[in-house]
């Protein structure tokens, strides 16, 4: 069952833009409204993982994220631009069911740790933290450093939920797909939706 409250979806410039795609096939095709923020970082990212140049219109980039995600006419989306901190999703009182950020990079958790709002991105996430609403922080990077654990540690001190981008092989995957949603499952299982046709361990 979904709600009519939007999710928050906001993509940073970390490798593995797959992941985001994979989170909003799923919720999309679950018909959420999804409210999505990529970092200017991620544009970059996507071009060099992908060849392919996300536009930067919100219209338009609305129109490639269903495109990505396989399900052009499922769902509710709105993409808001990186640098556009007047945007809906950038006030307290704006009512979402939280936010995810996936993937993470460390630059992003960096600045959401230090209370920095340089871009919608970040100010979102802030929000969320501020209001006590649920926020998934799904970082994608290996090994971390001191000081990558020292600002998730602040993180989840704050009330952040932390979902490293790490799989697991006990529902037996057998595409790379099958290794991104059992992520993104578990992510979206800190804002209490369960939307992605995961294999759950059942004692067996």
């Amino acid at each position: 069952m979904t709600s009519d409250r939007p999710l928050i979806l906001g993509i940073s410039g970390a490798s593995g833009m797959v992941y985001a795609v994979r989170a909003l096939k799923w919720l999309l095709e679950a018909d959420y409204t999804v409210d999505v923020v990529a970092s200017k970082a991620s544009f970059i990212v996507w071009q060099a993982e992908q060849g392919v140049r996300v536009p930067a219109e919100p219209d338009l980039q609305a129109m490639f994220w269903h495109e990505q995600a396989g399900c052009p006419s499922k769902g509710k989306l709105r993409c808001h631009r990186w640098g556009d901190v007047g945007a809906t999703i950038a006030s307290g009182s704006y009512r979402s069911l939280g936010m995810i950020v996936i993937p993470c990079s460390m630059s992003t958790v960096a600045k959401i740790a230090a209370g920095l709002s340089s871009d919608l991105l970040e100010r979102a996430a802030d929000v969320q933290l501020k209001e006590g609403k649920p926020l998934a922080i799904v970082p994608r990077e290996t090994p971390f450093s001191l000081i990558h654990l020292r600002n998730l540690t602040v993180l989840a001190e704050a009330g952040a939920a932390i979902v490293p981008a790490i799989p697991a092989w006990y529902h037996n995957p057998k595409t790379i797909e099958d290794l991104v949603d059992f992520v993104v499952a578990r992510a979206l299982d800190r804002l209490d939706i369960d939307c992605v046709p995961l294999k759950r361990w059942d004692g067996h």
